[in-house]
Parts: structure tokens; C-alpha cells; sequence
């Protein structure tokens, strides 16, 4: 067992605990003083499946009571509505303040599990036990909650900090490819704004990594989430520094919702960051042969760098556990209008004062905030992605 403890004003808030099992989690808990607390644990339909009542044999010893809320998968349950509904089971089984929820599975259950936690009787406690590679390096830490609204994503939300980050490596070996392979464009993302070196590593031990080897995915999760932590704890509520997270996140959460969340988070954030690189490179500001890198890097996991279907390695059993689709959705995912991805971002939430703070690279390694991207811009860097 290793951990990280995220720090705030000098004090320290939450540990992120890494095993290769749920066995250290009763000795985790053990400060928690579960004996007098009800427990919810939170999940989707498929990771319930695998990992539900595991996680009960280690909670129910310990907690007054276990019960657990069980939702559909995928970002289409992502909203009020399915909040509602777990205000609902709460308040049915009697959940006081002192009570606590668990979040068990990707970022759409953390993300609204926390949100739930922020919310319900004005704040109870919550933990994080993240199953998806992008939720482990991502969504999981630092205290962002929220839910998507009339598929305009994480529109809702509250920094809300967990009490706890539990990561159970092996979980990684039930997910799809495609799933693992959405989590790397958040971890290529932290090499590129804030280590270079890491970047480098990772292109490395690209076999190692693809193959699931837990020495080399456990070197990589620890180092995305020390990336993130130190970023959260200089700027919890992102005032600063923490909008350098939001890397080919822009263009990305126009794309993803443009093509109805058929297309993973992490996809959509690699052709945001090829926009991003895109622009970059335009200005002068990394080379053209460090912008065919950051491309030949994304190809080489098997990312996207175009909206195209031939870039995605998918079977029809990956776009089902996205949403309830059939084989013959995957031809949603086409290019789109340049024009509706440029206007599509002027409804994201990093807005500020009518000006879009966007994320671009000075050099690799080195993120800035800007705010002058122009119109012009946005538009060459839709269409070198495929936006018509």
C-alpha cells in the first residue's frame, strides 16, 4: 500500500491510497468510526456487477448499515434526475450528516456521487473508490463534482472534497480497451503541461503500459495524481493555475457533446489537444516537429486525432457500454462543423467574461493560460481535427 496526502492551507485534507486489492481498505477506514454510520454506496449498473458486493464483505463489519444505489451506466445518467433519485434512497434509509456515500466507478459516478454528497442536507462526507484509469488520475481528486445539464457538460457542480481516494489497481483489468485507452489522454495531458520528462517515460513504456503491467501502471497513476495534487493544492478552486488541467478540454467538450457523448472523455480531450497543439504550433510557440509528435504520441495509444471512426479502436460491445447503442451508432461519430464546434464553445463553462480561457503549450511541458485566442484560430484549429 502507498499513498499521497492532498494538503489545503498547509493542513492535510485527504489521502489517495494506492493497493492491487480492496485488503488495505479495512485498515484505511479504520479512523472513519463507521460502527455509528450508515453507508451508501454509490455505482453503475456493469462495475456494480464486478465489484459491489466485494466492496460490502469489507464495508459491512465495519459500518451501522450498508445499502447501496445503483444507477444506469454511462454519461447519459449524469444528471439531476438520477440525483434526485438518490436524494430519495437517502432520505428513505434515514442518512443523517454523520453518514457517509462511496462512490464505486468511473468519473460519471464520482462526479455525481460527489455532487450528491455536496448537496444532500447542505454537505455529508464521501469517498472515492475510482475503477476507470481516466477516474484514478483525474476526476477522482481535487473536489470537482458535478452533473451535465441538457447535455451541456458538468454545467451543475460544487468543489466538494472527498475524505478519501482508494484506487484498487487490478480493477483496470476488467475495463475495455477502449475505457483504458480513454484514461491515457487525461495522463499524456499531464505530461504535456507540466512534465516532459513523464511524457517521455510514458512513450517509453507505451508496451508495458497497453499490457496492463501493474509495476508500470502503478509508476503512472502515481505520477498523474502527484501532478494533479500539486496543481489543486497551489489552486483548489481554480482561480489560477488549476484552469491548466483544462488542457484540450475546451474544443474537446464541444466535440463530446456535438456527438451526443458517443465518443469516450478521453477521445474528445485528445482532439482537444490537438487543437490546442494545433494553435500552438500556428503561434510559434512549440515546434511543428513537437506538434507531430504529440499526434504520432496519441496514435500510438490509440487515440484520436481526427473525427473519424477508423481512429477509434472499438467493437460494438465498447459503444454499448457507453450508452444504449447498437453497432451501427459507432457511424455517428463523423466529422462535424468547424462552425458548430467553434460556437459550441462559447456555452462551456471555462468562459470568462465573454472571453474563452484556453489552454496552450509554451513550450511542451510548460502550459499557459490565454485568453486571445481568436475566432480565426478556433476555426483552422476545428478544422485541422476534420470539422468541415
Amino acid at each position: 500500500m502507498d499513498k499521497l496526502t492532498v494538503h489545503f492551507d498547509d493542513q492535510p485534507i485527504y489521502d489517495i491510497v494506492f493497493s492491487e486489492s480492496f485488503d488495505d481498505l479495512s485498515q484505511v477506514l479504520a479512523d472513519f468510526h463507521l460502527s455509528s454510520r450508515r453507508v451508501c454506496i454509490v455505482s453503475e449498473s456493469r462495475v456494480a456487477g464486478f465489484y459491489m458486493e466485494a466492496l460490502k464483505d469489507v464495508l459491512r463489519p465495519l459500518a451501522r448499515e450498508v445499502v447501496d444505489f445503483v444507477f444506469p451506466e454511462g454519461e447519459a445518467s449524469k444528471n439531476l434526475n438520477t440525483v434526485q433519485k438518490l436524494y430519495e434512497r437517502l432520505i428513505l434509509a434515514h442518512f443523517d450528516r454523520k453518514d457517509l456515500l462511496v462512490a464505486l466507478g468511473g468519473g460519471v459516478v464520482g462526479d455525481l456521487t460527489g455532487f450528491a454528497a455536496a448537496t444532500y442536507l447542505r454537505g455529508i462526507d464521501f469517498i472515492q473508490v475510482p475503477t476507470s484509469l481516466l477516474a484514478q488520475v483525474d476526476s477522482s481528486i481535487g473536489g470537482k463534482t458535478g452533473v451535465d445539464f441538457d447535455a451541456y457538460k458538468n454545467m451543475v457542480g460544487a468543489f466538494h472534497m472527498p475524505k478519501l481516494v482508494y484506487m484498487n489497481l487490478s480493477v483496470l483489468k476488467t475495463l475495455s480497451r477502449r475505457q483504458f485507452v480513454s484514461g491515457m489522454g487525461e495522463i499524456i495531458k499531464h505530461g504535456l503541461i507540466k512534465d516532459l520528462d513523464y511524457y517521455h517515460w510514458m512513450k517509453e513504456h507505451r508496451e508495458d503500459i497497453l499490457n496492463l503491467d501493474l509495476k508500470a501502471l502503478a509508476k503512472l497513476i502515481r505520477r498523474s495524481c502527484e501532478i494533479k495534487r500539486d496543481v489543486v493544492e497551489r489552486d483548489p478552486k481554480e482561480q489560477g493555475e488549476r484552469a491548466l488541467l483544462n488542457f484540450g478540454h475546451t474544443l474537446g467538450h464541444a466535440v463530446e457533446k456535438l456527438e451526443n457523448f458517443t465518443m469516450l472523455h478521453g477521445e474528445c480531450v485528445s482532439l482537444g489537444m490537438v487543437c490546442a497543439a494545433f494553435i500552438s504550433r500556428e503561434r510559434g510557440m512549440i515546434t511543428g516537429e513537437m506538434y507531430e509528435d504529440i499526434l504520432e504520441t496519441l496514435k500510438a495509444f490509440g487515440l484520436p486525432v481526427a473525427l473519424e471512426t477508423g481512429n477509434l479502436e472499438m467493437d460494438a460491445s465498447d459503444v454499448r457500454g457507453i450508452v444504449e447503442l447498437d453497432a451501427s451508432d459507432v457511424r455517428g461519430i463523423v466529422a462535424l462543423d468547424a462552425r458548430e464546434i467553434v460556437d459550441t464553445t462559447r456555452l462551456d463553462k471555462k468562459m470568462e467574461a465573454g472571453a474563452i480561457k484556453f489552454i496552450l503549450l509554451d513550450p511542451a511541458g510548460h502550459a499557459v493560460i490565454d485568453k486571445t485566442v481568436s475566432e480565426t484560430e478556433l476555426m483552422a484549429a476545428a478544422q485541422c481535427i476534420g470539422g468541415r
